[in-house]
């Protein structure tokens, strides 16, 4: 379980989130520059808030009046980011395997093995493919394969179907949903896609524009 409250001052306008996020999807909706990845960022540690707490199961991973912030590799996150950041030297399999956890146990110490990781993402046929071989649907499945393999507590996706067609974008909505099932873990995904929230939302969050009401994030089913 996620619960996040904080704040963090932009340039524009303070953003204020409250999140309460079970082993359910729940969206972050709303226009560009509203601060929807700003929230992503603060829960993964790759930017700290200016005042508040995030806790991740019975784990503190930040707290401003406690003076914890815990840095990502050690939050148990996995983040894919909106071009997916896959690592255009290396090969499938091989941008899976960086993100397993530095353990000195090799694959045999992980929840998950790589060969999994690429029958659950059904791209076992791409492990020797490099990036520019494979399309952007198969990109995102690699981009969420090698989250898993950080054996996560929490899923962050900014936006990862924005650059796919609607074909692509309408089959991988479904297996998003799915996998979200089969792990059983929470998942945060950022869209300014109305429709898609609703598609693939346990609880939806509008976030408004934050320069004008300064609104405390609340979700609704």
């Amino acid at each position: 379980m996620l619960q996040a409250i904080f704040r963090k001052n932009l340039p524009h306008f303070v953003l204020e989130a409250e999140l309460s996020v079970n082993n359910e999807i729940l969206v972050l909706v709303g226009p560009s520059g509203a601060g929807k990845t700003t929230i992503l960022q603060c829960v993964a540690g790759l930017q700290c808030p200016d005042e508040g707490e995030i806790r991740l199961g019975d784990r503190l991973i930040y707290s401003s009046s406690e003076r914890i912030d815990l840095p990502p590799r050690l939050r148990r996150i996995g983040y894919v980011f909106q071009e997916y950041a896959l690592f255009p030297h290396m090969t499938v399999q091989k941008n899976i395997v960086y993100g397993m956890p530095k353990t000195g146990k090799g694959e045999q110490g992980c929840r998950l093995a790589v060969e999994e990781a690429l029958e659950i993402l059904r791209i076992t046929q791409l492990r020797d493919r490099y990036p520019h071989q494979i399309s952007g649907g198969e990109k995102q499945r690699v981009a969420l394969a090698r989250a898993l393999m950080t054996e996560p507590e929490l899923m962050l996706l900014d936006e990862p179907m924005s650059a796919l067609d609607h074909k692509t974008r309408t089959l991988l909505q479904q297996e998003l949903h799915d996998l979200q099932v089969k792990w059983g873990i929470p998942f945060v995904l950022v869209t300014h896609d109305l429709r898609e929230a609703e598609i693939l939302g346990d609880k939806i969050v509008r976030v408004p524009v934050g320069g004008e009401t300064r609104e405390v994030v609340k979700s609704y089913l």
